[in-house]
């Protein structure tokens, strides 16, 4: 074990810095990981919206996690965006040739601003193939549905929404419940046996740029350093809390999050 904790984040890059490998990587360092990324794909995007995506090469996104992995080693991974069937594919061959099994998979499948991220003809093969390899799934309620083919309305659609994606092969399923609505954002974790909510005040803001990606990169550093999966949920569930309260107008759209809101905090206190 080093004596760093070492997590990667595979994803795509959000030019504008709100969002993808950006916003991990931001949240990584913010939580004293020494992050690192293989890029899935490029895209020119900002506040507003996705303007432009392109896909880098399966062979050379496994090679970027092939790297990293042989010279330096990964404790734990995260996945974001990863846009077509050949990178899902790839993705996948090279978690299980290098073995990373503390796998975070966040199933990002469309924008803040409705883009799509993840190519209609590549849900088949994210839900075949790297579902089953998750430790941990996070999907926002859309994205569950569309992994589910199940709606969910109320507080009782989630059991069996949840409960069915766990059946794809994922360890643990981290629901996501922002969308619903209502004074609290309530998130619910199912471990194959127990469901349990985790709840924050909502926060009246529309900086909610890159929300998703933060909160499963959170995780990702929590669990590379050898915290549980219940504390290392808890506790980025409170780390993204913060840093949306402490989110700024940035742009003409969505504006992004305060990652280094723990740094702003210590610089007050001098």
């Amino acid at each position: 074990m080093s004596e760093v904790a070492r997590a990667l984040t595979i994803a795509g890059s959000d030019s504008g810095g709100g969002a993808g490998i950006e916003a991990d990587l931001k949240t990584f360092t913010a939580l004293g990981v020494y992050g690192m990324a293989a890029v899935t794909s490029i895209t020119a995007q900002n506040t507003c919206g996705v303007y432009s995506v392109y896909d880098v090469p399966a062979q050379m996104v496994t090679a970027q996690i092939d790297a990293v992995t042989e010279d330096i080693g990964v404790d734990a991974a995260k996945t974001g965006m990863l846009s077509n069937a050949e990178i899902v594919e790839g993705v996948c061959e090279s978690i299980r040739r290098n073995q990373i099994s503390r796998l975070v998979v966040d199933p990002v499948m469309i924008a803040k601003s409705g883009d799509a991220l993840l190519q209609p003809d590549a849900i088949k093969t994210f839900i075949t193939r790297m579902i089953p390899l998750a430790f941990l799934i996070t999907p926002n309620i859309p994205e569950a549905e569309k992994l589910t083919g199940q709606k969910i309305s109320t507080v009782s659609d989630v059991n069996p929404v949840i409960k069915h994606i766990a059946d794809l092969g994922a360890k643990n399923v981290l629901l996501k419940g922002g969308h619903m609505g209502g004074k609290y954002a309530v998130d619910w974790l199912y471990d194959g046996e127990n469901l349990t909510e985790f709840t924050a005040p909502r926060i009246n803001t529309h900086n909610t740029h890159g929300t998703g990606c933060t909160l499963s990169a959170a995780i990702t550093a929590f669990l590379a350093k050898g915290i549980n999966l219940y504390d290392a949920v808890r506790s980025a569930k409170n780390y993204l809390t913060v840093a949306i309260r402490h989110s700024f107008d940035l742009g003409k759209g969505v504006g992004p999050l305060n990652h280094f809101w723990v740094f702003s905090e210590l610089e007050e206190d001098r």
